[in-house]
């Protein structure tokens, strides 16, 4: 709901999050909602900053990234904050790869990106440093106090989460449109895959290479439009069509792995 780029999540990085009314020039003031957090980490020995708009950063490089949603006449802040995660799987994750994806929704700006733990003399557990900066909130934010999550809403965000957080229309549905073409060489020949993705369903499809098979490519690529963006269902429809017979020697499996590679 809040737009913003991509975010690598594991057990290293902690979100925050601040809900409360939006008052006069409360949305897109940035400065307001991370200063509790900059101040947490300053009390921690980080120096830390905001740097741009929206990103908090320490000696330089950041640490956390944050967007903002009104609605109702409350305003969501949540941000990021790289505590311990694998950074080399974040590179990983959201690196350019080598075979071409390009997508037509918003990029995010790269930035150098370090870990809050490596900035600390003292080196607390994840769950430490967030119990940490929860009682630094309730004793330094004015009106702050602990509440715990009732069991009406409890419930209640578990049925937001059933009818549309957890579904695939939401996760991959509202996604933008966007060109994949991946290669690779096999012992029957190479094969080339390019394809479009839009709303999460496959809108086209071409497939080239070196191989042999005895029905017209075209066929297979045609009956493939329409079916979603998903391993499992990819590799379904083309059980379905019998890959072999358009290129001989690969399998729905192959293909599928080739296609979401």
């Amino acid at each position: 709901m809040t737009g913003g780029g991509a975010v690598f999540h594991d057990l290293g990085n902690i979100n925050f999050t601040f809900i409360q009314r939006c008052g006069s020039g409360d949305f897109n003031n940035y400065d307001l909602f991370t200063v509790p957090v900059r101040d947490y980490l300053r009390s921690l020995g980080a120096e830390c900053e905001l740097s741009g708009r929206n990103d908090l950063l320490i000696d330089g490089m950041k640490i956390s990234g944050n967007a903002q949603t009104v609605k109702k006449g409350r305003i969501l802040h949540h941000g990021t904050m790289l505590y311990s995660a694998d950074l080399t799987r974040l590179a990983g994750a959201l690196r350019a790869r080598d075979i071409k994806v390009e997508s037509k929704g918003i990029k995010s700006h790269r930035s150098r990106v370090v870990n809050i733990v490596e900035k600390l003399k003292q080196k607390p557990e994840p769950e430490q440093f967030l119990i940490g900066m929860l009682e630094y909130f309730l004793n330094n934010l004015e009106g702050a106090e602990l509440s715990s999550v009732s069991a009406d809403e409890k419930a209640a965000a578990e049925k937001l989460a059933a009818e549309k957080y957890g579904r695939w229309e939401w996760n991959f549905g509202e996604s933008p449109r966007c060109e994949i073409y991946n290669a690779a060489k096999f012992g029957f020949g190479v094969v080339e895959v390019s394809l479009s993705v839009e709303e999460g369903v496959i809108s086209e499809l071409r497939i080239h290479g070196d191989f042999f098979g005895e029905e017209e490519i075209s066929g297979l690529e045609e009956l493939v439009k329409g079916t979603r963006f998903d391993g499992e269902c990819i590799r379904e429809k083309l059980e379905q069509c019998g890959v072999g017979r358009y290129i001989s020697g690969m399998d729905a499996e192959e293909l599928t792995a080739l296609m979401m590679k």
